[in-house]
Order: C-alpha cells, then structure tokens, then sequence
C-alpha cells in the first residue's frame, strides 16, 4: 500500500488547500497520514497570541490550540483519513510575530522554526516511509509555511513531493505574495480534478474548522462560494515523478 504524508503548516492548511487530493488518495488505497506542524498549547496567552483567539470570540480561559486539533481530528474524519498526526511546535503568535502584518512579513532573524523543523520533518518520514509528499508553496507568504518550506529544502525528501497552492492566499489577491516563485516556476503544474464525493468532503472537512472560517471566509456560505469557485480542482506544482493513481484535469 503507497503511502502519501501531507505536511501542514496548521490546523486546517492541509484540508484546506488539498483535502480532496488526500480524499481522493485514500479512496484509491492509499495510506494517507496528514501530519499538523504547529499545534502547541501555550499556557496563559497574552498581546497578539490571545487577541488571536478573542477576535473569534474564545477568551483566554480556552485552550485554543486543543480547540482546533480537535477541529483538525473531525476534518481528517471527513476526509476519510485515520486521525491526525500533531507535533507540538508553536505558531508564529507564540514565536514573537507581535501583529497580522508581521506574519506576512519577512522571518524574524531569531526565528529558529526551519531549524527545529528538519529533525522533526526529517524523523516524520523516517517512520511514515512516504511514497509521496504534499506540502505548502508559502503562497501569501505566511512565514509557518514559508519556513515549513525552508525546512523541507534542509531536509530535501527523495521521493515526489505534490506543493499545493496554498488556499485561501491564493484567491484573496490577484497577486499574491510568492516567497519561493522562482524555486516552483521550472516545476511543471499538476491539477487534481475532484470527484462530487470528494469535492463534497473537502467541503465538510473545511466546514470542519468552524473557528476558523468566519476568520478566513466570512462564514459557511463564503466558504461554499470560494469552494464552488475552485470549480472541483486542486493544483500544485510537482517536484519528481508523477505518482499513479490522481485523476487529472
């Protein structure tokens, strides 16, 4: 049984920007691990760290961050995936980025995360033995999933790696931010064309998230509007050989 390992920045990247993809694999026989990198509790949250979690209306007596893993645990469900992997590793907020447009800013020069990543990413596909990767291109330049892919590049996997387009970056500007342009641009473009079944999970594991997506749609009926929008596909660039098994638009 191939085995394809999903690495997402947080919880909800990886269902967000390619669920239907994983969907779709498991359907097919695949073993699919969908690993979350950045999901530690953070004890007594204060400055932006909890006015993250306050604007969505959740005070600083909720652990936010067991909130969304079990979010994350009812997406992989939809998606028909066994339970996630969560490695406890802090976001940005909790890393020293001090407002939203820090994190969209560049890297903090104390910021150790790709560091600390590549053992981990590294002992991740030790134990999983992938025969395939899916991991973010840092579309938006959020700097969790700039140095997610800063520390893959340390680590340089030897078997195929899917990078997704990382979705909703992608279609909140017509030019969105690209920290890592230049590295994709010679890789050749893969689009994954979704079945109805699959297309519909995608859209219950995201509906999963449901701290989330006022935050990042405006509500259910945003969400279903940038899904419909996407019209069933999920596109990434393609890094080695094409693994069997994809329906491809």
């Amino acid at each position: 049984m191939p085995t394809a390992l999903a690495l997402s920045p947080h919880l909800d990247d990886a269902a967000f920007s390619c669920g239907g993809t994983l969907a779709q694999l498991a359907n097919r026989g695949w073993r699919v691990v969908m690993v979350t990198l950045l999901t530690a509790s953070v004890p007594n949250p204060t400055g932006f760290a909890l006015a993250c979690q306050r604007d969505k209306g959740l005070g600083p007596e909720v652990d936010y961050m067991a909130l969304r893993r079990d979010e994350d645990r009812a997406a992989a469900a939809a998606l028909g995936l066994h339970p996630p992997v969560h490695v406890a590793l802090a976001e940005a907020p909790h890393r020293g980025y001090a407002s939203a447009p820090d994190l969209f800013d560049e890297t903090r020069p104390d910021d150790p995360l790709a560091e600390a990543l590549a053992p981990v990413l590294a002992r991740l596909m030790t134990e999983a033995a992938p025969d395939l990767l899916l991991a973010p291109q840092g579309v938006g330049g959020h700097v969790d999933h700039v140095q997610v892919v800063r520390a893959l590049t340390i680590v340089a996997p030897a078997c195929p790696i899917l990078w997704w387009r990382d979705f909703p970056y992608t279609v909140r500007d017509p030019d969105p931010k690209e920290p890592f342009r230049e590295t994709f641009a010679d890789l050749p473009v893969v689009s994954v064309r979704l079945s109805t079944e699959e297309a519909a999970a995608k859209h219950a594991a995201c509906a999963a998230y449901a701290s989330q997506i006022g935050f990042q749609f405006g509500g259910p009926i945003g969400l279903a509007e940038r899904l419909s929008a996407e019209d069933s596909r999920e596109h990434f660039r393609l890094s080695g050989p094409m693994p069997d098994g994809l329906a491809l638009a």
